[in-house]
Formats: structure tokens, C-alpha cells, sequence
């Protein structure tokens, strides 16, 4: 069966699609030029869809077939360094197995765009979803985007690519496997006009060219190394701003804006609630219910957390006297990672509201609202900090 896509300037069209096909659909609306596959559960949808598109014409790329995931990365390092746009998607040991080479993709500047379906990561073995596979490479030098719904991922796609080579700088847009990932929702896919409009084609500014030869990766001595991860830092830093630009930007075109963070009743709540993923849109109606009782209670999701938006965090928890973050991963020997960033963020900061953290959701367990609201009760009814507060652990 061929798929086709809406590319008249008139309309977007709303299709019913899994999280693992928007991710296709974005890369595909991103005019995508070298995609590098390698079938990973939960993510082998993202790839298969790819190779539809390319195989009856709807997309006109370079689809690689390669023998495992750190060759997927590798294929697109070097259509990267050639100056094409690239795309490829993985989960948990496949991720893992890429390790070296995001260090290389981020080291080199290359803007690689990359879907990673949150799985947990074995022994024991696991298909189900949790963070610890996307936040083990959170010092890679990527920039990553937690999404929440469908929606958010296609567009997602598309913004990454627009900040990752405005900067270059790679990006991991990161969802949920099977809450997310196999999950089907409305989805409004834009027209391939619009999306031309707000992502031209790429032009990268130093290649490989046979005509204009130049050496990249070459062995950098002590006198140029640290100038070299200086730089790296430095437009991290700058992505904070341009990735809210073209969130607004993109705003403007589709009519459709996500923010770095999510503040939701949070300006004027006691205590709010941390989240990030799929666990917000459950958090969400928690929030609403517990607002609706007359408790102060508020919500951040948290949507960039590489670069981490420090300021943006300090200013929706500004007035919160106590925090609670949920954390869908754990960082052995200290706690949960998100919780971890917050209170970093917070440290230099006038104010310090109480911090609990919890973790929860491991492995796929499920995050119920009667598990967000025993969370809080918890936080609301305890008064002393804690770094690492167990939910729903069976001991």
C-alpha cells in the first residue's frame, strides 16, 4: 500500500497515527536525505514507515541499511560531514551500543537529529518504558526533548532539526515506548509547503567536498582540546535561546508552541509537582481534580533538559515552598536524575523550596493518578527533604 503525504500549499491533514509513525512523518516532513536504520523493539515502527516513504518515492533519501546501531550512527556521521541532513531512531541497548559514537557526532558538530523510544535498560530484560537509557547519555553533548503526546513529537522533528543546524549541535527527541510510542492519536500533519517555509534546505558550512578538501577530527593537542569543548558549551548555552525562538516561530506558522518548560497552575501553588513525558498529561487531570478540592497545587513539565533551562526552572518554582519530582529513572547511589538537575538549578537561588524526590514507573510500571496523588499527599504532609522516596516498590 503506498502512503502519501498532503504537499499542498491549502491544508495540513489530521491522520490517527502511533507515536513511533509521527516521529517518521516529521523526519519525512523534514525532507530527511540519509536515513540510517537498525530495528530496535519498541522503535522498529519509526524506520519501517521511513522505508515505505523512501521506497515508493514519497521521500527521496538515502535509506541505509546497516548491521547495528553504532553503525547507524557512524553512516550518518559521515553523510553528516558531507553536509546532508540525517535521521535515524533507537531505544535502550541500541542507544547504549551508539555510546563512542554520540560523543563523536557532538564532538565533530554535526546536527544529527535522532528519535530515542524510552526503554528500560536489562539485565533484567525489558521492552517496557523508563528514562535510563536517553539521561545514561545526557553528557554526550546532545540536546534532548522529553515529548508528551503525538502531536509534540512530529513537531518535535521538525524544531530539532532547526536548532540543531542553526548551532551545530546533534538532538535526541526522546518518548515513551508503547504509553507513546504504540499508542494512536489525532495528529495534524502540515502541509510540506509550510514546513519548507520554516525549515529551508541545509547548508552546512564546513564539508567534506573533493573540491575544497579539508581534514576534520584530527588529533587536537592540549593547547586546543579545551578551547574546542569550550565551544561545545558555549552553543549549548545559545540553544536555550534559540530553541524558545523556534519554538515561537514555529508558533507563529502552525499555531502550536511547547516552551522549554510547562508551568501549569505552578505561579501561585504551595507545592508543585515536577513531570516530564507522558506521566504530565496524567498529572495534569491529578491537578485539576486536587485544584477543584481547593488545594494548592501546581504542575512543571519539564520538555528541554539538555541544555537544562535553569532560569526558566528558578522562575516556576520561585514561589513554591515545596517541590515533588517524579522521576521515571534512577541515578544508582544518588537518586532520581531530574531531581537531581532541579536542585542544582536551585542551589544559587534566594529561595529553596523543600525537594522530594521520587522515583516511580520503572520498567513500565504504570503511573496512575492514584500514584501522582499519593505523591503528593506525601510531599504536602512531610515537611523534611528527601532525595530518594520510593513509590509502589513491592519489598
Amino acid at each position: 500500500m503506498k502512503t502519501t503525504l498532503n504537499t499542498s500549499d491549502q491544508k495540513a491533514i489530521s491522520k490517527v497515527i502511533t507515536g513511533n509513525h509521527a516521529v517518521s512523518y516529521g523526519a519525512l516532513l523534514a525532507r530527511a536525505q540519509v536515513i540510517s536504520a537498525y530495528p530496535i523493539t519498541p522503535q522498529t515502527q519509526v524506520v519501517e514507515l521511513l522505508s515505505e516513504f523512501c521506497a515508493n518515492g514519497t521521500l527521496r533519501a538515502q535509506f541505509i541499511k546497516v548491521e547495528s546501531e553504532h553503525s547507524a550512527m557512524a553512516a550518518l556521521i559521515g553523510a553528516a560531514s558531507a553536509g546532508a541532513r540525517t535521521f535515524t531512531a533507537t531505544s535502550a541497548h541500541g542507544l547504549a551500543l551508539m555510546h563512542e559514537m554520540l560523543h563523536w557526532a557532538a564532538g565533530a558538530r554535526l546536527p544529527i537529529v535522532m528519535a530515542n523510544i524510552n526503554r528500560a535498560m536489562g539485565p533484567p530484560w525489558s521492552v517496557w518504558t523508563d528514562q535510563n537509557d536517553s539521561l545514561s547519555q545526557r553528557d554526550t553533548g546532545w540536546m534532548q526533548f522529553y515529548c508528551e503526546s503525538n502531536q509534540e513529537v512530529l513537531d518535535t522533528v521538525i524544531q530539532a532539526y532547526k536548532v540543531a543546524e542553526r548551532l551545530s549541535l546533534p538532538a535526541m527527541l526522546v518518548l515513551d515506548a508503547f504509553v507513546l510510542s504504540h499508542t494512536a492519536e489525532a495528529v495534524e500533519i502540515s502541509s510540506q509547503s509550510l514546513v519548507d517555509r520554516y525549515l529551508p534546505p541545509y547548508r552546512a558550512e564546513y564539508k567534506l567536498d573533493v573540491n575544497d578538501p579539508h581534514a576534520f577530527g584530527g588529533l587536537a593537542t592540549p593547547d586546543v582540546y579545551m578551547e574546542l569543548r569550550y565551544q561545545i558549551q558555549k552553543a549549548h548555552e545559545a540553544a536555550l535561546e534559540e530553541c524558545a525562538q523556534a519554538d515561537a516561530e514555529f508558533e507563529r506558522l502552525f499555531g502550536r508552541r511547547y516552551g522549554l518548560v510547562e508551568s501549569y497552575y505552578a505561579d501561585d501553588a504551595d507545592l508543585v509537582l515536577v513531570t516530564s513525558g507522558t506521566v504530565t498529561s496524567t498529572a495534569r487531570e491529578v491537578i485539576e481534580e486536587l485544584r477543584g478540592e481547593g488545594r494548592s497545587v501546581g504542575l512543571l513539565k519539564i520538555r528541554l533538559f539538555r541544555p537544562f533551562p535553569i532560569e526558566p526552572v528558578r522562575e516556576a518554582l520561585r514561589r513554591a515552598k515545596k517541590i515533588a519530582v517524579v522521576d521515571r529513572n534512577i541515578g544508582f547511589g544518588v537518586g532520581g536524575i531530574f531531581a537531581q538537575e532541579i536542585k542544582s538549578a536551585l542551589y544559587s537561588a534566594l529561595v529553596r523550596p523543600a525537594l522530594f524526590g521520587f522515583v516511580a514507573g520503572l520498567g513500565g510500571r504504570d503511573i496512575t493518578p492514584e500514584v501522582l496523588r499519593e505523591i503528593i499527599d506525601y510531599a504536602e504532609t512531610h515537611q523534611e527533604p528527601e532525595d530518594l522516596i520510593w513509590v509502589g516498590v513491592r519489598v
